[in-house]
């Protein structure tokens, strides 16, 4: 149990963070400032060229001028949402269809990694006017530009490598808290392709794919996954009556910003956990914090946290997450206690967060898992869900058919 004490100080110091929402307002009038600023310089500059007396020198630093204005207002606009977004209060623009690419995952290391670059491009732009101006500036000066611009690039540099292991670290950290997967080898010979669903090995003896996002690559260490899929390998000529166009569309990861659900629905070995893989993997490199567990863990996981009383507390420590996949829905028998606590976990994130949950029933028959439980749980679920069918035969059943055949 919280000390009601401590708790209550607690909110009232997070409560605090409002404190900034007026110096991001000034920023905004600060914005206006160099807006007026902009256009003042590009009326003088068209005030010459019609007069004549523009030389070309004179029009490049003017354009150069009208640079080093805008890249200053986007890198104000970028502390300004961004910095809003991270440190006071979330900005409701999911679904939006001017969302920012970078606003999707942005978090106090991405944000002073930006921040760097975008001081870098005003710096190198500052020194190209000196450059362009050479004989009126003096030697000195080009030889402390340099210097000064050299040590941004060498402070840019430095903070972007130093990030990495900071989200590393911290999603390690989370990472303890997450149910942890079986850890099951597949009895595939040489050479034979990976089952597309529950052949799995474990997460560790997957074979290290290089991927230059550093950051990408340890949420996907993070988020506890079977084994690593991705959609370019899931053989999409395999299930019957499958829709392609779906897929690619959730492939973008959009439904995540938008905090839509996604339910796979199909015979074993048809692919569910594979595509839900995928699309996690997806997400992770995205930005988004995933974690992956079965129906059988995140049910033991929801137990034990009950249990000690502090079910409440481990639902809100999972929206760190912003998708959770439960793979294997009716798999085991659910009782109603277990019910109960998959019908909070739903509640808790309905319009809040991202679920991926795999079945091998349509929704209409999940009264046969959850009982009483089943239409209370699916209306949440599938309010905003893309539902995906996967009709067909097992995969592993055709592989150990041809292999006999053989």
């Amino acid at each position: 149990m919280q000390n009601p004490t401590t708790t209550t100080l607690g909110y009232a110091l997070f409560a605090t963070r409002w404190l900034q929402a007026p110096l991001y307002f000034g920023l905004v009038a600060a914005q206006g400032v160099y807006v007026y600023k902009f256009f003042k310089e590009l009326w003088t500059l068209i005030l010459m060229c019609v007069s004549g007396h523009a030389t070309e020198t004179y029009v490049m630093l003017a354009v150069l001028k009208l640079v080093d204005v805008v890249m200053i207002a986007n890198l104000l606009i970028m502390v300004i949402v961004g910095g809003y977004e991270t440190f006071v209060s979330r900005i409701g623009l999911q679904g939006h269809r001017d969302q920012p690419e970078w606003l999707s995952h942005v978090n106090s290391n991405v944000l002073k990694v930006k921040l760097a670059t975008a001081i870098v491009g005003i710096s190198s732009v500052h020194l190209l006017q000196m450059f362009v101006d050479v004989h009126h500036t003096s030697r000195h000066a080009l030889l402390w530009g340099t210097v000064i611009h050299m040590a941004f690039i060498a402070s840019a540099a430095i903070l972007a490598y130093m990030s990495g292991p900071m989200v590393a670290h911290t999603d390690r950290g989370h990472a303890d808290r997450a149910p942890a997967a079986p850890a099951q080898a597949s009895d595939q010979g040489g050479g034979q392709h990976t089952e597309p669903e529950s052949g799995r090995t474990p997460a560790a003896a997957v074979p290290p794919q290089p991927d230059p996002d550093a950051d990408a690559e340890a949420r996907i260490r993070a988020a506890g996954f079977p084994a690593r899929k991705v959609l370019e390998e899931f053989d999409q000529q395999h299930p019957r009556g499958f829709d392609r166009e779906v897929l690619a569309r959730l492939g973008k990861a959009d439904f995540v910003d938008a905090r839509r659900n996604v339910v796979f629905v199909g015979p074993p070995g048809t692919g569910k956990t594979h595509l839900a893989v995928a699309l996690g993997v997806r997400a992770c490199q995205a930005g988004h914090r995933v974690l992956f567990a079965t129906a059988a863990e995140w049910a033991a996981r929801l137990s034990e946290a009950r249990a000690a009383g502090r079910l409440d507390a481990e639902l809100r420590s999972l929206d760190d997450h912003p998708l959770l996949i439960v793979d294997e829905v009716g798999y085991t028998p659910c009782d109603a206690a277990t019910a109960g606590l998959f019908f909070q976990l739903v509640a808790h994130r309905y319009e809040r967060a991202s679920l991926i949950l795999t079945s091998d029933r349509p929704l209409g028959r999940w009264d046969e898992v959850f009982g009483p439980s089943a239409p209370a749980l699916t209306d949440r679920l599938a309010h905003h869900a893309e539902i995906v069918r996967l009709d067909g035969d097992s995969y592993r059943t055709r592989r150990a058919t041809s292999a006999w055949a053989d």
